[in-house]
């Protein structure tokens, strides 16, 4: 099955009965996966979803329409958010330059591994191993003078950041690819009983208004998921400390639609006051790795019970069952596990020409969220909704390959114009793409700027 089939197996409520359009067909980027297609599909099974809730509330259900040269330009929005903010910008070159060696090189063994320099301090605890610079031709020397898996574990121990390139069969034989492919592409699961919260109508006619988000996430996949609920107007409010590294250009592109505050929950009085925000909220959604909320008092169960009925949405890399569930990642490490870069780059691999396990999952995390939305309406209950990018990865490997040429050209500027949104913000005028899905009366929007970091009072509106 594709993969609008396949989530509308996860939705369980047989056909949507609206009228879907979609537009166009794959190849848009160079690669023989279906990026656009798929991206397309869990657009408008989130569509669906939105549905799902705006008929409770309202009576009605939204034809949909989504064009995949659109959906495809998500999938790496950051590239095209234009902003003349001297930080960003900086922030953006230090981002490039991290990519650059954040790819697959060449180990004693001949098999690859990626080393992951997403971020300073986790740079430096692979340079520490590699004992070399944090330069491209020093780290691919490093790399070369070790067999890939015995790198991989050492980075594994370090609390690093890394893993050896895998083929899809290699990763289906393997316990953590095991793992998943026994289970949904997310996991919609009951934690807790509670009274049904039906969706109530509001003097604003938007299907999530009402809603209220505590956003915990960072960089790409997490702030995502939110910024999709946000799109539907939800009240989000991103928290984060201040100690935490963040890639602010990423902040800037993930954060339309949400308000952003300072909280530490290592703090005890900041912990009281996000405990005091959970009271209130409707969806928790974070992505730290599996137990560092409990530690904390914040597992999805003791949420439960400070919010009976609270939806506690968690993301990750490597899913939450196996060897690798406790593990760090990040897009790329998904890629390069699951078989994607073996598959894209053949004999030498090669990622991506897009953040596809990122955005999706956190595409799908928002998708998910709504259906537990809607099953807490009809039913009650608390849910815990988990998404990871390696299923994600697994998702996108499971649809249809397409003949490419290596040459294509970008997508076509125009076809990205028409969805490119101009907004006012503390950064300054800021170019970016907006919403992409399509549904005539209740069209997904912003209604808030992309904030800094701590702009706002931890407070809900």
């Amino acid at each position: 099955m594709n993969a609008f089939e396949e989530l509308m197996a996860v939705r369980g409520l047989g056909k949507a009965p609206e009228k879907i359009n979609v537009v166009g067909a794959d190849p848009v980027l160079p690669s023989g996966f279906a990026l656009g297609e798929t991206s397309a599909n869990i657009h408008l099974a989130i569509g669906v979803a939105v549905n799902d809730l705006w008929e409770m509330k309202a009576g009605q259900r939204q034809d949909l329409k989504i064009k995949v040269e659109h959906a495809a330009a998500v999938l790496r929005s950051y590239m095209y958010l234009q902003v003349d903010n001297d930080q960003l910008k900086s922030e953006f070159r230090g981002q490039v330059n991290r990519q650059g060696i954040s790819t697959p090189h060449r180990t004693k063994d001949g098999r690859y591994l990626l080393p992951h320099m997403g971020l300073p301090h986790l740079a430096e605890r692979v340079l520490k191993i590699l004992d070399c610079e944090y330069e491209l031709d020093s780290v691919v020397k490093a790399v070369a003078t070790w067999d890939a898996l015995d790198l991989e574990n050492a980075i594994a121990q370090a609390g690093a950041c890394g893993a050896m390139v895998r083929s899809t069969d290699e990763w289906l034989r393997h316990p953590q690819g095991l793992a998943l492919s026994n289970k949904p592409v997310i996991e919609i699961i009951k934690i807790a009983d509670s009274e049904p919260q039906p969706m109530v109508q509001t003097s604003v006619e938007r299907p999530l208004a009402g809603i209220r988000v505590l956003d915990l996430t960072r960089i790409l996949a997490g702030p995502t998921c939110a910024r999709t609920l946000a799109e539907h107007g939800a009240d989000v409010l991103m928290v984060t400390a201040k100690k935490l590294p963040q890639t602010n250009y990423f902040v800037a592109d993930t954060s339309h639609g949400k308000r952003s505050s300072y909280l530490d929950f290592g703090i005890a009085a900041d912990r009281e006051k996000l405990v005091a925000l959970i009271k209130e909220a409707d969806v928790f959604s974070q992505g730290y790795r599996p137990g560092v909320m409990a530690r904390h008092g914040l597992s999805p169960e003791e949420l439960a019970e400070i919010r009976p009925g609270i939806i506690c949405t968690s993301m990750n890399c490597y899913g939450y069952d196996g060897p690798f569930a406790d593990r760090a990642g990040w897009e790329q490490l998904a890629q390069t596990v699951t078989g994607i870069a073996h598959e894209q780059g053949g004999e030498r691999p090669r990622l991506l020409p897009a953040a596809a396990c990122d955005y999706m999952t956190g595409y799908l995390a928002a998708y998910g969220t709504l259906l537990a939305m809607g099953l807490r309406a009809r039913i009650g209950g608390s849910y815990h909704v988990k998404a990871s990018l390696c299923q994600s990865g697994m998702l996108l490997q499971r649809q249809h390959r397409i003949d490419y040429d290596e040459n294509m050209a970008d997508i076509n500027s125009m076809i990205v114009d028409e969805v490119m949104l101009t907004s006012q913000t503390l950064y300054g005028e800021m170019n970016h793409l907006g919403p992409i899905l399509k549904m005539k009366d209740i069209a997904p929007n912003w209604d808030l700027p992309s904030p800094p970091l701590g702009t706002h009072e931890a407070v809900w509106l």
